[in-house]
């Protein structure tokens, strides 16, 4: 018994999730996993997993090969795949990209195939082939064969001008370039010329053209700094740096050529924080991970060039597989559309099906005994009967509307270039309009449920900046002037008397430079040098001006502040830095950085004066901080209430603190300091103990304040979504702290919100899930569904969960299985059903326990996602597809974000300074996110109902064109006769009666984009599909059959005007359509009808002068009018009803929309600051991993003279050959 739970154990019931970390990587696999920990195995396994490693030859993880400078080393036959027969291609990917579909060869049977792939064009291609058939028809071929080229013909030319939109994109990629090795020299390559093995330069501001190893660069010790924009959205820079070894060797030209090192590594991934490989080079193997490997899409900056490796290559890298899978979107519409057209189908067989039988039946009793019936055929009544089924097959195949794909394809296309020429959503800071890059889903735009969107670059501008601070237990920051009063208009802080000044910083406290400047109180002057001595910060000069480079945005926003007020960050080498004081420079000796991680959340530096006093400056979040300040703070409470205000203001809070060390005492503390930075084991931990030791006993300074800005008009972008009930679940890779202040800051959380986190969510799912099986059992089938409630009805509840509780919630948490499930000995048929009936139970339970987790989040009025992975925002996204089939949208501008963008509905991407990778997989893109509410209100809801309107009157035409010929069929012995000529069929759709609706689907409106952004109620009926379902679609069908009746038993047709009645938007366009309509109906009949086309065609228009005899009898225009009479009156008279006894919210609004003037300015509701809220939502600013303090302590960042070649070369040898020995 205990075995089987041991197998079934799928997380560790042990380990508490961490909220401050990432979880595993995406492709991490249980064979990693189990690496990590050392358990006891059995000795059965212990022997089979020796053998199965003496059987491979290398390790398992590390099976790709690359060989510097040898492109014909990956062209061996052991590298060959095959791909299809005797076709074979290398494993290694060529770099270059190709998302286009066709080219020339293959554009014309592709696209004819999968447009064959469609029910209706599929049908009408077999119907064209029973046409050519004498006995069968009686239509001509031209009536069907003229209406399918113009559909195959105009879908054809739409997909070849998008393929050829993807060539010129593919095209600009592939063809950028790069200086590659080639015959010894450094030559100008494309990039889809790379291949795996080769040498590559890139220069300051290239992109990363593929996931490469970085083997030297022109910065000290070969580091390399980049901005991951592209692939994360974050735009402040990153650190890389080579091999101490390839530093050394690899600066020149000739080396890099003869440079022949071999590498072995893991397959291509999507990990994009993870790489494990070894380089064997000159008789020794060095170790590579993630911070020496420069990958695809990334930027180089501040670095003048480099050189790199190529590993992966095109489809390969990390970029590419973290892209996901590419899937073909259709919208609600279309499958409703489809099932439709199948009941058309089924309607179409049994109406001719029926008519056969009564053609059968009529020869039977009539058509035998009637000798001027007879055709010379002795054919028998039944076999009639068969031929006149596929006669009525013909004859009624107006009712399966041919034009119907190409019309929806052409009202898109006209729908998606409006958005396209939307000038309110065009961003012309950045000259950015909206771009709707496909062309098919614009109406599932107007019943969008909800949103998933990124945070960083998407609903924040990830633009720090210094909005305030509290000194000494005053708050400095407001609007003030020197003496102190404030002022709602007061001109910006003149920072010109300092000369380090960016004059970026927009700051009104006059009050706090008068302070600085007079020196009255030192602690002001002693903050602003905190901020600028204790960071990671690195700095150069380009034309004089200082440039920083941070391992966060928050930490750059914090020192640019002070350099601002007079604090300037000079210089560092690995043991001083520098800092300008008011104007004087001043060097302080760096005696140890105490550098930030998760779990400190603070960071420290120790310095010693030019006075020679050893000071010791700290900043971190409140939380850490003030439980290692000194008992006697006499500002702690006026700097705990300032940071209530700050928080309570959305900004992300620091809080600033100092000690003085005795000599004795630092020297006491060096030597454990130095003991723990060379322990071999546990580095970490032991330097966190140390440096608990000497943080303690603090002295408060102060806090800061910073805002992380927000996209303008995001709170009042997500006010309106919600009122048109969509929700809003934000995912992202950041801190809890940091994603929970957003979520304040653009209201999706408000003071009155009550927050669940992983815990409460784990103990609510667990105790839904011990219900359901005392209920019957998870796994009874035939149990009836409970949907009870997680929390009780009122009050306004937020979801607040991390990626690793996530893991642990959704049984997703990869750990290591029992071993018994590992033998690799055969095993019994009893232990194989043992195992198939847990792997079961194990699905079903992790199925139930999914579902009721999208059930509890769905309760909630906001859901934030923090530190979770690209695969598990991709997740998160299809767990709501599949459990509340609803209408999703992801909304994100990185590569991290390009999963979900491809998993959800609608993909829309944020283009701008963020890199590309997003909107490149993306349905939607433009620059701010605020113009989603106008993609969706606007746009989107407009679409749908165009498209419902449109779909209903096309069916509805149909309907009452083609069931004149059932009427017709009882007064011609069922003989499949038609009611009309042959041109008249043939040109019904394409030219009488497509104007009309086509133009009502692209240009209809029930209220201006004003009002509907106004009331975003209005939004609700395409949630509902109010507008177009199989009720609505069976009220067309029964509309069509009675006017069917109505035009054959009162003859000739006027149903076009019936489309006037559901016109919402009148213009010259819709005028002109319906009446030029009837126009064009009367010329071309008269045209048919007349002399000269019989002179030209004799055989086939036979009915001279027909139309000017037929028009000239007045009770022929008494029929037209008795006619439209009859069509239109019934439906006046439910349409008028209908809008004054139940009137929807868009009639009410039409009625009134004189009297709406402009849309009201939407006013940001006002927070109540609450003094003493014990819940401070203080996001401390530091980066996400470690800064740059191991660089500058080792000095590897300093630039210093390089030593002779041969000096290098002679001690580097010795060196190597001491590592090999050891």
């Amino acid at each position: 018994m205990s075995t089987e739970r041991d197998s079934e154990t799928t997380f560790d019931e042990d380990s508490q999730p961490n909220d401050e970390v990432v979880p595993y990587s995406d492709d991490e696999t249980e064979d990693e996993l189990d690496d990590q920990g050392s358990t006891v195995e059995p000795e059965q396994n212990r022997v089979n997993r020796e053998a199965e490693e003496n059987r491979e030859p290398f390790r398992k993880e590390c099976t790709w090969q690359v060989k510097a400078n040898d492109r014909k080393y990956h062209e061996q036959p052991h590298f060959m795949n095959t791909k299809f027969f005797c076709i074979k291609e290398s494993k290694y990917a060529n770099n270059a990209i190709k998302t286009y579909k066709y080219n020339a060869f293959t554009f014309i049977p592709m696209n004819l195939f999968e447009q064959f792939k469609r029910a209706a064009n599929l049908y009408f291609l077999i119907l064209l082939i029973l046409q050519a058939i004498p006995q069968i028809s009686t239509l001509a071929w031209y009536t069907t064969l003229v209406p399918l080229l113009l559909v195959l013909g105009v879908t054809a030319i739409k997909d070849l001008v998008d393929d050829v939109a993807r060539h010129k994109m593919d095209k600009e990629i592939n063809n950028r370039t790069c200086e590659v090795i080639k015959d010894g020299r450094f030559k100008v390559a494309k990039w889809k010329d790379i291949q795996v093995g080769d040498v590559i330069r890139l220069k300051k501001n290239d992109f990363v053209p593929a996931d490469i190893l970085l083997l030297s660069s022109s910065e000290p010790n070969s580091l390399c700094y980049v901005e991951t924009a592209e692939l994360d959205g974050e735009t402040n820079l990153k650190f890389k740096m080579s091999l101490e070894i390839t530093d050394q060797y690899l600066q020149r030209e000739d080396t890099l050529a003869t440079f022949d090192g071999f590498i072995e590594c893991e397959e291509p991934n999507n990990r994009l924080d993870k790489f494990t490989g070894t380089l064997f080079w000159r008789n020794t193997s060095f170790p590579l991970d993630a911070d020496k490997i420069l990958l695809r899409g990334c930027v180089i900056r501040n670095t003048d060039f480099c050189h790199g490796l190529v590993i992966f290559a095109g489809a390969d890298t990390k970029i590419m597989k973290n892209s996901g899978k590419t899937r073909f979107k259709r919208t609600k519409i279309d499958y409703l559309m489809n099932y439709m057209v199948y009941t058309i189908f089924v309607v179409l067989m049994l109406l001719s099906a029926g008519l056969a039988i009564g053609h059968a039946y009529w020869e039977a009793q009539v058509g035998n005994y009637s000798w001027y019936l007879y055709d010379g055929e002795d054919d028998t009544p039944s076999y009639r009967g068969f031929l006149n089924f596929w006669g009525y097959i013909i004859v009624l195949n107006t009712m399966v509307p041919i034009s119907l794909y190409v019309s929806v394809e052409v009202i898109r296309l006209g729908q998606s270039h409006f958005i396209n020429w939307d000038l309110q959503m065009y961003y012309a800071e950045k000259d950015t309009p909206a771009k709707a890059r496909t062309t098919t889903l614009n109406e599932q735009l107007g019943q969008i449920h909800y949103i998933f969107s990124d945070k960083t670059g998407t609903l924040t501008q990830n633009i720090m900046t210094f909005k305030k601070c509290c000194i000494n237990g005053q708050i400095y920051g407001d609007h003030r002037d020197a003496s102190q009063h404030n002022h709602n208009k007061i001109e910006q802080v003149d920072f010109s008397w300092n000369t380090y000044a960016d004059g970026k910083l927009a700051f009104y406290d006059h009050y706090l430079i008068e302070q600085i400047q007079s020196g009255k109180e030192p602690e002001i002057r002693q903050f602003f040098f905190l901020l600028a001595v204790c960071h990671t910060v690195m700095v150069d000069r380009t034309d004089g001006q200082l440039n920083y480079q941070a391992a966060s945005p928050d930490e750059g926003a914090l020192v640019n502040a002070a350099r601002n007020f007079g604090f300037a960050f000079l210089a560092r080498t690995q043991n001083t830095i520098t800092i300008s004081e008011l104007g004087t420079e001043r060097t302080y000796n760096v005696l140890a950085i105490l550098d930030f991680n998760s779990d400190r959340k603070r960071m420290s530096i120790i310095v010693r004066t030019p006075e020679g006093n050893i000071k010791l400056y700290c900043k971190g979040a409140d939380t850490v901080i003030y439980e290692r300040l000194h008992r006697k703070n006499p500002t702690k409470q006026e700097t705990q209430d300032a940071l209530d205000i700050f928080a309570n203001e959305t900004l992300r809070t620091l809080c600033l603190c100092y000690k003085e060390i005795e000599e004795k005492e630092f020297a006491e503390w060096n030597k454990k300091f130095m003991a723990a930075s060379v322990a071999s084991t546990n580095r970490d931990e032991a330097l966190d103990k140390v440096y608990e030791e000497i943080e303690k006993d603090l002295i408060l300074l102060g806090a800061t304040a910073i805002e992380d800005k927000l996209q303008d008009g995001v709170p009042e972008t997500i006010s309106k979504l919600a009122k048109a009930d969509i929700k809003i679940w934000v995912l992202t890779g950041d801190k809890k702290e940091t994603a929970e202040n957003i979520g304040f800051a653009c209201e999706l959380l408000t003071e009155d919100t009550t927050i669940c986190y992983g815990e409460d969510i784990n103990s609510l799912l667990h105790a839904r899930m011990e219900n359901q099986r005392n209920r019957g059992g998870v796994y009874a089938k035939f149990a009836p569904s409970v949907q009870e409630p997680f929390f009780p009805p009122g009050g306004n509840r937020a979801l607040i969960i991390t990626g690793s509780w996530l893991n642990e919630i959704l049984l997703e948490k990869k750990t290591k299985r029992s071993k018994i499930l590992k033998l690799k000995f055969p095993r019994t048929e009893e232990e194989r059903r043992m195992r198939t009936q847990s792997k079961r139970r194990l699905e079903a339970k992790k199925e139930q326990r999914q579902k009721n987790f999208v059930d509890l989040a769905c309760e909630c009025s906001a859901v934030i996602c923090c530190r979770v992975t690209p695969k598990q925002k991709a997740m998160v996204v299809d767990l709501v597809k599949r459990y509340k089939k609803a209408i999703t949208l992801a909304i994100g501008d990185g590569a991290n974000d390009v999963n979900m963008i491809k998993t959800a509905h609608i993909g829309v991407g944020i283009s701008g300074q963020e890199g590309m990778q997003a909107v490149m997989s993306s349905d939607y893109s433009f620059a701010q996110f605020r113009y989603l509410q106008r993609l969706l209100l606007v746009h989107g809801r407009w679409s749908y109902i165009r498209m419902c309107k449109f779909l209903r009157y096309f069916f509805y035409k149909n309907f009452a064109f083609t069931l004149v010929h059932f009427w017709y069929s009882f007064f011609n012995g069922y003989s499949a006769q038609t009611a009309y000529e042959d041109w008249f069929i043939t040109l019904y759709n394409v030219l009488y009666s497509s104007l009309p609706v086509l133009l009502m689907g692209l240009l209809d409106q029930d209220v201006s984009d004003k009002l509907s952004l106004r009331f975003p109620g209005l939004y609700i009926v395409g949630q509902r599909d109010l507008l177009f379902n199989y009720k609505r679609f069976f009220v067309s069908l029964l509309h069509g059959v009675l006017t069917s009746m109505i035009l054959f038993f009162i003859p000739l047709g006027a149903y076009l005007q019936t489309i006037g009645l559901d016109t919402s938007y009148w213009t010259f366009v819709n005028a002109f359509s319906i009446f030029g309509s009837i126009a064009l109906y009367f010329g071309i009949m008269f045209d048919i009808h007349s002399a000269g086309i019989h002179v030209l065609f004799p055989s086939t228009f036979q009915f001279t002068g027909t139309a000017s005899n037929a028009l000239r009898q007045p009770y022929i225009w008494l029929t037209i009018i008795l006619t439209v009479a009859v069509c239109l009156l019934p439906v006046v008279a439910i349409r008028f009803l209908s809008m004054t006894i139940w009137p929807s919210e868009s009639d009410k609004i039409q009625k009134h929309r004189k009297r709406l003037k402009a849309e009201e300015q939407w006013q940001r509701r006002q927070q109540v600051f609450r003094r003493g809220v014990s819940s401070r939502r203080s996001a401390y600013a530091f980066s996400h991993q470690r800064g740059y303090a191991d660089l500058i302590s080792s000095g590897r960042s300093i630039r210093k003279k390089r030593s002779p070649l041969d000096a290098i070369v002679a001690d580097g040898t010795a060196e190597y050959r001491r590592t090999g020995d050891s």
